[in-house]
């Protein structure tokens, strides 16, 4: 009798220890629980979900919006304060307790909130994108900077020096009609027209539909093939420089006849003036170098005197009209003056040349 008495207390004795032990796990948890407006949050319920077991504790806050409980065990929860209407305003999810003495766990709506906001995904990609840009304004900066240097370097004709700096340019920023335009113009300064070409074409692909700097875009590219012996191309570039810039088209036309001019094809040349002259009507200069070249096509007539092919006469009398004071005025009069051609009182002193 006296062993089994000592038995049965021996295994309430290990009860105890047992119940104590699991006793000592549990963890005491408190806090405040306030609205957006800083006010407590009576009469709500805090409940700890147990993510592991899907146990769950409850606790009910007072007057001051506090709540205690020590029957939370260590482990990892979703913690929500919900409020007297079952409606719940907010949760900690993946909440770590660990087995220490004491937490505090206030659920104050207006921090938390705020800071939810922060790190919202909404909020986050905000975030990245102002970084983006500011990072690449600051990129576009130090383009800029280096395609101002380089422009310096060209009217100083530091041409090599200048190539190089809007090289670097272009290795910083791939994405821009500007930084390869000014490739481009550094490369036809150097006189590397393959390359010219090659950056002209970079810089038309990148330009938007509509941008003022396709139509020099198209007419520099057109004077990098002629450059090449690349003459049909070269006037196919100026008709769709034409198209977007009247005005720059007919500088390009202008370019192409000046070039085949100088390479001895006058009759190819006038008729890049004629088309120079159609883009822009108001081009004296054109008018001048197809009259100039009309000269070549003069004959002597039986009175042995010059004959001057059609149009050459009114080739440098429009000059002469156009620009009365310009840089050919005087070469224009006196090559109307040696065809017996009058000289009109509207673009100079009107006379008759010497036969």
């Amino acid at each position: 009798m006296t062993k089994r008495v000592a038995y049965f207390l021996l295994l309430a004795a290990c009860a105890a220890l047992l119940t104590a032990g699991a006793a000592a796990q549990n963890v005491l948890i408190k806090g405040l629980c306030k609205d957006e407006a800083g006010k407590p949050i009576r009469a709500a319920t805090v409940e700890f979900k147990n993510l592991a077991t899907g146990e769950k504790v409850r606790v009910i806050t007072g007057e001051r919006g506090e709540y205690t409980t020590a029957d939370v065990q260590p482990g990892t929860y979703k913690i929500a304060l919900i409020d007297s209407s079952n409606k719940q305003l907010f949760y900690f999810d993946q909440a770590e307790i660990k087995p220490t003495s004491q937490y505090d766990i206030d659920f104050e709506l207006a921090k938390l909130r705020a800071e939810a906001e922060i790190h919202s995904p909404a909020v986050q990609e905000q975030r990245k994108q102002a970084e983006t840009i500011q990072q690449e304004n600051e990129k576009i900066r130090a383009v800029n900077a280096l395609l101002q240097q380089a422009a310096q370097q060209k009217q100083e004709k530091q041409y090599a020096a200048a190539l190089g700096t809007v090289q670097q340019a272009a290795a910083q920023d791939q994405t821009h009609d500007v930084v390869y335009a000014s490739l481009a113009d550094a490369f036809m300064l150097n006189q590397r027209f393959p390359e010219a070409e090659e950056a002209y074409r970079r810089a038309i692909a990148l330009a938007s539909a509509g941008s003022k700097s396709l139509g020099v875009d198209h007419a520099g590219l057109a004077l990098a093939l002629s450059q090449q012996g690349k003459m049909d191309a070269a006037l196919g570039e100026c008709e769709k420089t034409t198209q977007l810039d009247s005005a720059q088209g007919s500088l390009c036309y202008f370019n192409q006849g000046a070039l085949l001019t100088n390479q001895g094809h006058g009759e190819a040349a006038n008729e890049a003036f004629d088309q120079s002259i159609a883009a822009d009507p108001t081009r004296a200069e054109a008018y001048y170098q197809k009259g100039v070249n009309l000269l070549a096509k003069a004959s002597l007539g039986s009175d042995n005197k010059m004959v001057p092919a059609p149009g050459t006469v009114e080739a440098l009398s429009k000059y002469l009209e156009l620009a009365p004071e310009g840089k050919y005025a005087q070469s224009a009069k006196d090559l109307l003056a040696s065809m017996g051609a009058s000289v009109q009182a509207s673009y100079g002193d009107q006379k008759k040349g010497k036969k």
